[in-house]
């Protein structure tokens, strides 16, 4: 069994490690981190809770380690402030005995806060976390930062990046660095649009792909099938049924997450909205506050499947279905992390059903509907082939994946109450 000690880390990076409790590493790290010691770039496919965190950040931290050195040495750049603030938070941890600086940059706050980023940064921090968005702003600033010195380019969830509109924004950001480095690419998905920038701004990359768009073994899925005025009831006989672990509730608006933290709180239910509407110190206290189970239930957006990384989540609960089959991936995947087990519970009105259909396509399974507990009514029929069209051949589901009209076997055969 490999362990961490084999890739010859610089020995205080090892404490820190030593310290974490961390000894075997997973698949993304044996296979990335021997390719980034090598100096070689590298695109890899890998979803969120892979580790893929630590694959790139331990041997860079490990080169900064082993070399003297003040000057700006790592740029990361990431979707959303809060992953951004998370990849800073495990280089601190990895950092405590190696004297490893760090610097996250990110908007929404105030002049000052932008003033003092652009500061650490000119005067040396050794790794930048940072949002496109904020980063360019300071390299386009009359105090502008000096981007020669930067080795090392990662980009963590590159496929969201450019969902949110952010190509142009690393084309111009990448502009300001040295060509001679090496780049890093992470993504969840590998969509033709990830391609072409991978070719655009990697050299000759060696190529890693981890599972991806399958959701963990230790994820329970179940489905109801539901119409939209049996939901709230249906929620209510769930959370009331869970009353261990933390939950997390999606929604796939920021006006639902609002309606429905309004309509739990009313019965008396302790959740916390997280959306985009909320000031900074908001957001982060939230997160602060759910980490360390102050808040047992947080709803939110799917910017939450990408931007929480919290072990102990028993249950994440699909008020809607989400609108991208990979999105559903990223849901569910905030339980059952690190070989746990966890639940996760979508509700289907009839028009989502044939959504629904594609994400049982995606991953290759069946998903359990179970019946409306009594006293909700009878639930609509699961029928998504009466929205197909009749098929014609060979079809294509989303951009690069085989649609097969085939039924599937169900593999998830266990099943407990809601």
């Amino acid at each position: 069994m490999a362990h961490f000690t084999d890739f010859q880390f610089n020995q205080k990076l090892q404490d820190g490690l030593d310290s974490m409790g961390f000894e075997t590493p997973t698949p993304i790290q044996q296979q990335a981190i021997p390719v980034i010691l090598d100096g070689k770039d590298l695109i890899a496919c890998a979803q969120t809770g892979t580790g893929k965190t630590a694959a790139y950040l331990l041997p860079v931290m490990h080169k900064i380690a082993s070399v003297a050195n003040s000057n700006l040495n790592t740029l990361i750049i990431a979707p959303t402030r809060e992953l951004a603030q998370q990849i800073d938070q495990q280089v601190e941890g990895f950092a405590y005995f190696t004297g490893i600086s760090s610097i996250c940059v990110y908007g929404g706050n105030d002049g000052n806060a932008f003033a003092q980023q652009q500061k650490a940064m000119r005067e040396g921090a050794d790794i930048v976390i940072a949002t496109p968005g904020r980063l360019l702003a300071m390299l386009t600033s009359s105090g502008s930062v000096d981007m020669n010195s930067v080795q090392h380019l990662i980009l963590d969830e590159a496929d969201r990046m450019l969902d949110m509109g952010f190509y142009e924004d690393i084309v111009r950001i990448i502009n300001y660095l040295p060509k001679q480095r090496q780049t890093l690419l992470f993504s969840a998905t590998m969509p033709p649009k990830i391609r072409q920038l991978a070719n655009r701004i990697l050299n000759e990359p060696a190529q890693i792909n981890i599972a991806i768009s399958k959701p963990a073994e230790g994820i329970l899925q179940q489905a109801y099938m539901a119409y939209d005025n049996q939901k709230m009831a249906l929620l209510k006989s769930i959370l009331n049924t869970h009353t261990e672990g933390s939950i997390i509730l999606f929604a796939s608006t920021k006006d639902k997450v609002k309606e429905l933290e309004r309509d739990l709180k009313r019965n008396g239910m302790p959740i916390k909205a997280f959306h985009s509407d909320l000031e900074q110190a908001e957001r982060e206290e939230i997160m602060r506050a759910f980490r360390n189970r102050d808040i047992r239930m947080l709803i939110g957006t799917d910017i939450l499947s990408r931007g929480i990384d919290v072990d102990g989540i028993g249950l994440v609960v699909n008020y809607d279905v989400p609108p991208d089959p990979e999105d559903y991936v990223h849901r569910i995947g905030r339980t059952a992390r690190a070989e746990t087990t966890g639940t996760a519970i979508t509700f289907i009105n009839p028009k989502d059903a044939r959504r629904f259909y594609d994400i049982e396509q995606l991953i290759g399974n069946d998903i359990t509907k179970l019946e409306l507990p009594q006293g909700l009514g009878e639930a609509p029929a699961y029928e998504p082939q009466k929205r197909m069209p009749k098929p014609q051949g060979k079809r294509t589901f989303g951009k690069n994946k085989k649609f097969n009209n085939s039924p599937k076997t169900n593999n998830n055969q266990r099943q407990k109450p809601h």
